[in-house]
């Protein structure tokens, strides 16, 4: 598909504020199946340096809470008004884990890129999530996965970079936890086309665990990797 705000956008300031793959690049694939979201109100969890919020902004027209535990939100905000976005992007320190510090039924929308499976493997995150979504709202995540799941352990030639117990999973695994959730409609589950792009694109960034990420991305060769997104309508 064609990803034409990320294109236009400043390669340089997009290359300074990667905290992984491309999270603009991403968000713009992932916000492709979703409602319109022009006007809407949406919570971006997980935001990092608020890349993905500005696309949710500038592109879509939308009001975004800007929500991240590690990056301060006076960092972010700075970003956001240095591109006129001050009145529009709303950064905030937020953890996940924890009771987010929102009204119930408050987001037309929860948007998170390259976040949630740090905080989401797991059959009570969804469930926590739904209450600050309105009804008919959606939930829209997308995370680095795997084409499918390793049934022998980790291969030999990804040892030296993944933990044992490394969060990326399969379509097939995500789309079975998310199907669990009964508050939820599962509306679209694929892998992203962007994969090779967005991981390429990080690894010309100058953040130095981009550099790191370099020879575990020559062993994995494009056979093991992908990029998976759920989209799902709150009941």
């Amino acid at each position: 598909m064609d990803y034409p705000f990320t294109d236009q956008f400043d390669r340089q300031l997009l290359l300074e504020t990667m905290m992984g793959p491309n999270a603009m690049l991403i968000a713009e694939e992932l916000s492709a199946y979703m409602q319109p979201l022009q006007g809407k109100t949406v919570l971006d969890l997980g935001c990092g340096n608020g890349i993905s919020s500005v696309l949710l902004a500038q592109k879509h027209k939308a009001k975004v809470f800007a929500a991240d535990l590690w990056i301060s939100p006076t960092e972010n905000f700075s970003r956001f008004s240095a591109l006129g976005l001050e009145d529009q992007i709303i950064p905030l320190s937020v953890d996940a884990t924890a009771q987010l510090p929102f009204s119930h039924n408050y987001f037309d929308a929860l948007f998170s890129i390259d976040a949630y499976h740090y905080f989401g493997c797991n059959e009570t995150m969804l469930s926590a999530l739904l209450p600050f979504v309105k009804k008919g709202g959606q939930i829209a995540i997308a995370v680095p996965g795997l084409k499918e799941e390793f049934r022998d352990g980790i291969p030999s030639e990804l040892k030296p970079f993944l933990p044992p117990d490394a969060n990326f999973h399969s379509l097939e695994w995500w789309t079975d936890l998310w199907s669990k959730e009964t508050g939820v409609r599962l509306e679209n589950c694929r892998e992203m086309d962007c994969c090779k792009r967005a991981w390429d694109d990080w690894l010309a960034s100058p953040n130095p665990y981009a550099v790191g990420d370099i020879p575990m991305m020559e062993a994995e060769a494009g056979k093991y990797f992908n990029f998976v997104q759920l989209v799902a309508r709150v009941l």
